[in-house]
């Protein structure tokens, strides 16, 4: 099946990418076609617009690594709101939906608001991207200042510190500093491959608490 781009419809097989020269205005046009649809997603760079149809094991991956970060902050009793589906957009900078966002240290700020307004309120404070295909870059996320973005690829996850100058590599999360995330990862997928995801996240809760 061919990926399909008209003014009426919207069509990408899964797993498909598909680059168009475009301004603001078409990105615009494309997002209200879309309208609550999830699939594909859309992003939006100064002169270009990307759609991509993620494959189902994006969204798995995506669901497990955002249980893992609710079932950490739990443990720490960190306030929290998450978000996803959701679209960041800056007038004629940026146009991006990353696949799970967190405020962590600002999610007073959000609390109860059924609408972002980018420019205004303030960033997440954590977003996580999983990249199956060559969609995904962390640069898109500069013009919005987040300060840590994870990016889960398949040879494991990589964290960025937001960093005046650009994003950096670290080995930590400034969320968890004190925790081995892709470790954590590492087992959580091992189980949720083995037996299924609930069981994956009950026994890293029963771990975090002591047990064996």
């Amino acid at each position: 099946m061919f990926a399909v781009v008209t003014p009426e419809k919207i069509y990408l097989p899964p797993g498909a990418i598909l680059r168009l020269p475009g301004s603001w205005e078409d990105y615009q046009k494309l997002v209200e076609l879309l309208g609550d649809r999830s699939i594909p997603r859309i992003k939006y760079r100064p002169g270009e617009i990307l759609l991509m149809s993620p494959l189902p094991i994006h969204g798995r991956e995506a669901n497990i690594i955002a249980d893992v970060v609710k079932v950490l902050l739990d443990r720490l009793e960190r306030d929290y709101e998450a978000f996803t589906p959701i679209t960041m957009d800056l007038p004629k900078i940026r146009g991006i939906e990353p696949d799970y966002c967190f405020y962590i240290d600002n999610w007073a700020a959000v609390v109860g608001k059924n609408r972002i307004n980018w420019g205004v309120d303030p960033s997440p404070d954590l977003v996580i991207e999983i990249d199956v295909t060559t969609y995904t870059d962390v640069n898109d996320y500069l013009p919005y200042k987040v300060p840590e973005v994870w990016i889960y690829k398949r040879k494991g996850l990589v964290i960025y510190n937001y960093q005046e100058e650009g994003y950096e590599v670290v080995d930590n999360s400034r969320y968890f500093p004190t925790m081995n995330v892709s470790e954590i990862l590492v087992e959580c997928f091992r189980v949720a491959g083995d037996r299924n995801t609930s069981t994956a996240i009950r026994e890293l809760r029963r771990k975090l608490a002591g047990g064996k």
